[in-house]
């Protein structure tokens, strides 16, 4: 399996992704331009997160227009694996890969720190084998995850909220709901479960130096892919 990592200009989480997927994972992995136009010899993407553009108009407003991400829509629409994380999630959304939209924190300041995840879907090649609350640090300053009421219920109904913001226990408690998400969503799935957005960051939860190793637990979604082909 190789495994296209995206450059815009302004991304800079692309090499913490690049050196999860090669060396922790140990799947194969390349950059991407976003001025390329294809994504032949890939078999999965990761949109990575950083400030695309400088977050000019809005947060992956621009990067979502860029000539690559046609081609990833072709791959979303082919079932193949797709994670954008921070950046790569507002840039899913803008791109209409997924519902919603990541508007400023609640409490309008950056946020850097470690959150507590659940795994709300089990059934996604993301989320099948995480069996526990996740430890998973954010960087954002805009990550508060909008949508409107009849596809909140949509995705709700449809099992599609693939992440929360929990306490260390599991428990929804609004003081763990970093930025003030609706009904504390961190992370949501397509209707075909192979695309994955979130807010925090797993590529940069993979060795104990970094604090966790949590990240792997959703990344390795990709590894039990490539057994599959």
């Amino acid at each position: 399996m190789k495994v296209a990592v995206l450059k815009f200009p302004g991304s800079n989480c692309d090499q913490d992704a690049f050196h999860a997927l090669r060396d922790d994972l140990g799947v194969g992995a390349e950059y991407v331009w976003h001025e390329d136009t294809s994504l032949s010899g890939f078999d999965a993407v990761f949109v990575p997160g950083g400030f695309s553009y400088g977050d000019y108009l809005r947060c992956g407003a621009m990067a979502s227009r860029a000539p690559i991400m046609d081609e990833v829509r072709r791959f979303a629409s082919e079932g193949r694996p797709i994670i954008g994380a921070c950046n790569g999630f507002q840039i899913l959304c803008e791109a209409g890969l997924l519902p919603g939209a990541l508007l400023l924190n609640e409490r309008q300041k950056f946020i850097c720190k470690d959150v507590y995840l659940k795994a709300e879907n089990r059934t996604s090649i993301w989320t099948e084998g995480v069996d526990r609350i996740l430890r998973i640090p954010i960087a954002h300053g805009e990550g508060r995850y909008v949508v409107d009421a009849e596809t909140l219920r949509t995705i709700e109904g449809e099992g599609r909220v693939a992440f929360r913001y929990v306490d260390p226990s599991g428990n929804r408690v609004d003081e763990y709901n970093a930025n003030g998400s609706v009904d504390a969503i961190a992370g949501v799935l397509n209707e075909r479960g192979n695309v994955l957005g979130l807010m925090p960051h797993p590529e940069r939860a993979t060795r104990e130096l970094l604090g966790s190793t949590d990240g792997l637990l959703i990344l390795r979604g990709l590894a039990r892919v490539m057994a599959s082909l």
